[in-house]
């Protein structure tokens, strides 16, 4: 239960996160209006598989804005960035991510596994 209050219910750490998640936008709207597109598709697509308290899918927005920033300050084109798979390249953000998909894969797993008897060592 302290866990909870932690992470969920901490008044101090919400504000602070919130000032933190909103100087980081600020980095996003000064980045060139296609990085700025890609950003916030991205950010869309992504925080549709966010698990838990979805702490560990800022982590990987604000490395994504370091990312876009270094790309810019280059003059790279943002796709030479992303690839042409922006999809491809979400799914590889995403990988050391806690994700819904990750928990509906264990639980599919996990169902079909116990009906069928098998225990939860069985994969």
């Amino acid at each position: 239960m302290s866990n909870f209050f932690d992470e969920y219910l901490n008044i101090p750490k919400i504000l602070n996160d919130k000032k933190e998640y909103r100087e980081h936008m600020r980095r996003v709207e000064a980045l060139p209006e296609d990085y700025q597109y890609v950003f916030k598709k991205i950010q869309d697509h992504m925080w549709r598989f966010a698990a838990g308290s979805g702490y560990d899918m800022m982590k990987v927005h604000y490395d994504l804005i370091e990312l876009f920033e270094e790309g810019a300050a280059e003059g790279k084109d943002v796709l030479e960035i992303t690839g042409d798979d922006v999809a491809a390249f979400c799914d590889e953000l995403l990988k050391n991510s806690e994700t819904y998909m990750e928990n509906w894969r264990e639980k599919l797993n996990r169902d079909i596994h116990h009906k069928l008897g098998k225990g939860s060592d069985s994969k």
